[in-house]
Order: C-alpha cells, then sequence, then structure tokens
C-alpha cells in the first residue's frame, strides 16, 4: 500500500480546465483524493516550498529500449563536419569494439557530400559501422557491415527500402527507410541479448523518471521490445507507464500485412493493464524531408520526390482491418502527400465500418496541406507532433530540401490546434533528446534548445506555455486513451506527479533549459533519482 501524503505550499498545475490550478494535492492510496484540503490525521505531509507541480509529463512518441541503447552507441549529433564523424569512428575502432554502432549525424556535416562506405572504410576497414541518421530513417554503413548483412550488388532492394547505389552499380553505403528500419535494423536486433535490452530498458525508464515523464508511448514496437517489457512487468520492475504500437511493416501481400494486424490484436486483448498495454498499431507512411524521402504533394527543392512506403491500396485493407478490430492506428506521415494518403485510408475505415468512438492518431505531421488539418480535426485524428523536431539547430537541411513556401508553414502546431484538433506533444527519442522542459522551451518559442542564439524557427506557430504543458501532459494522455487515468491532477486520477524547482509561468522562458526536477511520482510513489536535493520537507501530522 503507498502512504497518504498532502503536498502543499506551492503552485500546482493540474491541466484540468474545470479547475486548472490548486494550492494543495491530496494522494492516497496511489490516486489524487481531492484538491485545495489539509491533511488528514497519519498523513505525511511534503512541504513543497515554493516549488511548482503538474501532472507526470507523457511523451506520445517514443522508442524507449532504443533510447536506453542509444547512451552506449558514438553520439555524433553534434558532430561539426566529417572530419569529427571519422574520428569518432576511429576512436571507437581502437577500443576494439566487434561491431561500431553511431548515432544522430546530420547531412550538414559532410559538407555536401554523400554518404559512401568508402569514407568509413578510411577509418575503420575491419570492424562493421553501423551509423544511424539523427531521424533513424537512413544508416550509414561501411563495406564490413555490408558484407556481413549479405549486401552486394544483386541485394534487391526490400519493400518500402533503398539500399543506395554509386555510380559502379555497387551498394554506395546508404540504407534507407526499410532498408535500414527492416534490413539493418532486424539484423542488428539478433545481435543482442536480453540482457542487453533488460538493461537498455532500465536506463530508458530511469532517464525518464529523473526528468519527470512518467508515461511514454512507445511508437513501434517489436516482438523483442515486447518482450523487454514484459520481463520486467513480471519482475515488478516496470517503473513507469507504457503504451505500445505494433509496427507492422510493408510485406509483399496483403494477406501477410493482415497477419501482423492479426497478432497486435492478440496482444492489445493480453495486455491491456495500467503499466504495460498495446493500444494500436503504427504504420509508416512514408519517410523524412531530411533525406527526401517523406512523400510530397510537390517535388523538393531538386526535382526529386518519393514515393509513399505504404501507398492507398496497400495501406487501406490493413487499416480498415485494424479499425474494425478496435484497434488504434497511428501512422507516420511527413510529408503533405502522404498525410492525405493516410487521411483516406482513415476515412475508408470510417465508412466501411460504420460510426463508433474512435482515436487515430497522424505522427510528426511535418509538411500538412491546410485542407489535411482540417479533415483531421474533422474526423477526431489526433495530431501526434514533437517541438524538439523544429529545433532551428537541426533545421538547415531540412529547410533546404523544401526551398520554398512550405518551410514557413513547417510543424504547424497552432494551425491544428485552431482547427479543432487534439494536439499531442512528444519527443521521438532517441532521435531527438528526451527531457520534456527543452521541448516546452522549443514548443513555447520555437528557439534552440540546443544551440545559443539561432534565430527562431517560425516563431509565429509556437504555440503559450499553458499549452503546451496540457499538449504534453492531458492531450498526451488523450492520444494514448488513458485520459481517465493520467495526463491531469484531478480526483480518481493516478498520482502521477513531478515537481519542479522554479515555476514556469513566473520565469522567463530560457529558464526552461534550466530548471530541475525535484520529484517524480508514478502512482503516488516516489521515484529514485540522481543524488540531489528533493524539494522541501516531510513531517508526518
Amino acid at each position: 500500500m503507498t502512504e497518504t501524503l498532502l503536498l502543499r505550499g506551492g503552485r500546482i498545475f493540474t491541466a484540468d480546465p474545470t479547475r486548472p490550478w490548486a494550492e494543495s494535492v491530496l494522494v492516497a492510496g496511489g490516486r489524487i483524493r481531492a484538491l485545495d484540503v489539509e491533511a488528514p490525521a497519519g498523513a505525511r505531509v511534503v512541504e513543497l516550498e515554493g516549488a511548482f507541480v503538474l501532472p507526470g509529463f507523457v511523451d506520445a512518441h517514443t522508442h524507449l529500449v532504443e533510447m536506453g541503447a542509444a547512451a552506449e552507441e558514438v553520439p555524433l549529433v553534434d558532430a561539426a563536419d566529417l572530419a569529427q564523424i571519422q574520428e569518432r569512428v576511429a576512436a571507437a575502432a581502437a577500443e576494439g569494439r566487434e561491431r561500431i554502432i553511431g548515432n544522430g549525424w546530420l547531412y550538414p556535416a559532410l559538407g555536401g557530400r554523400s554518404p559512401h562506405r568508402a569514407l568509413l572504410d578510411s577509418v575503420a576497414p575491419d570492424v562493421p559501422v553501423y551509423l544511424q541518421a539523427n531521424d533513424l530513417h537512413s544508416t550509414w554503413v561501411n563495406s564490413a557491415a555490408l558484407r556481413e548483412l549479405g549486401i552486394d550488388r544483386s541485394t534487391p532492394d526490400p519493400i518500402g527500402g533503398t539500399i543506395e547505389r554509386d555510380a559502379d552499380g555497387e551498394a554506395s553505403g546508404l540504407l534507407s527507410e526499410m532498408a535500414a528500419l527492416g534490413l539493418a535494423r532486424s539484423f542488428l536486433a539478433a545481435q543482442v541479448t536480453d540482457a542487453d535490452r533488460d538493461a537498455w530498458l532500465r536506463a530508458g525508464c530511469a532517464r525518464y523518471l529523473a526528468d519527470g515523464v512518467t508515461t511514454v508511448v512507445d511508437m513501434g514496437v517489436e516482438a523483442h521490445d515486447l518482450a523487454a517489457f514484459e520481463r520486467a512487468l513480471g519482475a515488478d520492475a516496470l517503473p513507469m507507464r507504457v503504451v505500445g504500437h505494433w509496427l507492422v511493416k510493408p510485406a509483399a501481400t496483403e494477406a501477410e500485412n493482415l497477419a501482423q494486424v492479426a497478432v497486435a490484436v492478440e496482444h492489445a486483448r493480453r495486455l491491456a493493464g495500467d503499466r504495460l498495454r498495446i493500444t494500436g498499431i503504427k504504420i509508416m507512411a512514408d519517410g523524412v524531408i531530411d533525406s527526401c524521402t517523406a512523400s510530397m504533394a510537390r517535388p523538393y527543392a531538386d526535382g526529386t520526390n518519393a514515393a509513399p512506403i505504404w501507398d492507398r491500396d496497400a495501406l487501406t485493407p490493413v487499416v480498415v482491418a485494424a479499425d474494425a478490430a478496435g484497434l488504434q492506428i497511428a501512422v507516420h506521415a511527413i510529408g503533405d502527400e502522404a498525410s492525405a494518403i493516410a487521411l483516406d485510408a482513415l476515412e475508408e475505415a470510417i465508412r466501411v465500418n460504420g460510426p463508433r468512438p474512435r482515436r487515430h492518431r497522424m505522427e510528426h505531421l511535418e509538411v500538412v496541406s491546410e485542407e489535411s488539418i482540417a479533415r483531421l480535426a474533422r474526423l477526431g485524428v489526433v495530431a501526434s507532433m514533437q517541438p524538439v523536431h523544429a529545433d532551428p539547430a537541426i533545421q538547415e537541411n531540412w529547410r533546404a530540401r523544401l526551398g520554398d513556401d512550405r518551410v514557413e508553414r513547417g510543424y504547424p502546431w497552432r494551425e491544428i490546434t485552431d482547427a479543432g484538433g487534439v494536439l499531442a506533444f512528444g519527443t521521438d527519442a532517441p532521435t531527438a533528446p528526451h527531457p520534456p522542459l527543452p521541448n516546452m522551451y522549443v514548443a513555447t518559442t520555437r528557439r534552440s534548445a540546443l544551440v545559443e542564439g539561432l534565430p527562431a524557427n517560425t516563431p509565429h506557430l509556437a504555440v503559450p506555455l499553458a499549452e503546451a504543458l496540457t499538449h504534453a501532459t492531458r492531450d498526451a494522455a488523450y492520444a494514448s486513451r488513458l485520459e481517465d487515468l493520467v495526463g491531469t491532477i484531478a480526483p480518481g486520477r493516478a498520482a502521477d506527479l513531478v515537481v519542479l524547482a522554479r515555476d514556469p509561468f513566473a520565469t522567463a522562458p530560457e529558464d526552461l533549459l534550466t530548471t530541475e526536477v525535484l520529484r517524480t511520482f508514478v502512482a503516488g510513489v516516489e521515484q529514485e533519482r540522481p543524488a540531489q536535493r528533493a524539494a522541501g520537507s516531510s513531517v508526518l501530522v
């Protein structure tokens, strides 16, 4: 049994529109029992001493095990140029690693050069090297990695992916979309032990809890991820709430695609608890703008375009079947053509399966037409977006790829809410940093949380602080079908709470980048943290 607590003496933002502020909160049995009350006999009083309380953050889109793994990989997001990338790969090779995995490289660091195996062979000729781009949709490999993957000039492209070729017809060393996310990722997953994944899961949970996130939506669960979640749950070692969307990969036949939906249905029936649940499926309709694999209504600045990973004929039967089974459908759609295709499929599912409550989602929506925004709002489809993806520090290549008026409407959060749509915030970690407070800084300013002094990225699309916090708590919980459990501080809700050292409504926006998370509670239980002073003092009354 959890103890009875009364938190008082600070400012409490509830994210509940019927009662947005409180001065105290009573917790018992892991639930919020009352607001603005005195402490009952036997309760432990937590004196907040001016600290700020809000609901536990809900990261509406992440990759939990991968986030834990990323901490052990070669970091490249801050590599200024090709030489720095090569230096870090060479240093990893000198450590005697069996396989070098890096993450986070950005196209501008290559100075206009294309990723090629020879650039990595020159510093690591013998050990396989896998460098994942910042968005994870491309993997740059050396010749040793191509050999162990079994890729040569005769290897066909996988469905939904591309093995890039050089002028001689040989694999260049760049794997795009399902060649990276399917072929390479599946190979690397087979090299990992259960003990590795369990450790990465623990690390990911610990990092999230330390930064005030109490619920995550794992957007793209595969069998090995789910096994790790279930091992932790069975050992009573899953310290936060995890909602999963089963990844459906494009296959050769409709029957194979629908078989993946059937697997998701079984997992959803089996796992529907407060700590772990599978709520639906995730489909990647297209790629990303940085590598020109997002599917656009108009070509990129260089005149090229990309076909969707799932066209209408392939996507619609999967969406209709998943909707009929009551699954929540999340569609990755970055380009405006991909989002139009996804909305067509969702609307067809509604027509075929009839009217009933639904809560489907669209992920990212970096470039989306005004018409699609209006459709999204009308259909009740949640827009799941990641403010950190709009950080000016990582926008140079993104903006150059488009090169026209589409840049000025990129990441249109305000347009979505103005149209009446529900907006849920997350981070897509490890493609971007996971801490929620810098995410809120980008959301409210469109300025960089990574590099000081950069100009704001289309600041007219920023959202006010109260709305940003709501999108990252109440609306993210709604997007996850958890609004009756988490996301607000209200009687009956789970006591998932975060205590901040400073009130963000009373300080400058930049203070979000340095504000300390003092306490994190999940179901009324304070989570262990790194050695830091907790907020205020406690006394039993």
